[in-house]
């Protein structure tokens, strides 16, 4: 299964727009967002997703309870666990919980945002932080892209496409 992975959204509608076609387009078959929508108002692009949306609160997402109204059982407190095709993963937004989460050994997978900087690693596991889609600080929109069957994944620049 190929899953879209997304973080640091921050109210960016059309960086949204174009990560809801990316993802819409590739068939994806869930969609992972590690925090900071931000407003409630996010879920106009992100409704469009054809796909289960799981979503974490960052340290930006103000209107929680909005958030949490709007989307429903799809936002979560982090850290996250779940399993998508067997594969333990575990949503964080603050990379404080990095360390002991991927030292564990429990997850096949920790995706964590906040940085703003895409970066993709392994260490006991495969560490994915997927950048800034909203593009705000580095002036890069990016998400990734990760395939649980290979367990590879990349970056993908929203701009570019």
């Amino acid at each position: 299964m190929l899953v879209g992975i997304m973080s640091d959204s921050h109210d960016n509608l059309p960086a949204i727009a174009r990560a809801v076609e990316l993802f819409n387009s590739k068939k994806v078959g869930a969609v992972l967002h590690a925090g900071d929508l931000v407003a409630p108002f996010t879920a106009r692009e992100l409704f469009k997703l054809t796909m289960p949306l799981t979503i974490i609160f960052g340290n930006n997402d103000g209107e929680r309870s909005g958030l949490q109204r709007t989307f429903g059982e799809r936002i979560h407190q982090p850290p996250y666990s779940l399993i998508l095709e067997n594969k333990k993963i575990l949503l964080l937004h603050d990379p404080e919980l990095l360390t002991p989460s991927v030292t564990s050994g429990d997850y096949d997978l920790v995706i964590f945002g906040h940085t703003h900087q895409p970066e993709i690693r392994r260490e006991n596991c495969l560490i994915i932080n997927p950048g800034e889609c909203g593009g705000w600080l580095t002036g890069q929109c990016t998400v990734a892209l990760w395939e649980t069957a290979t367990n590879e994944a990349e970056i993908v620049n929203l701009d570019k496409l």
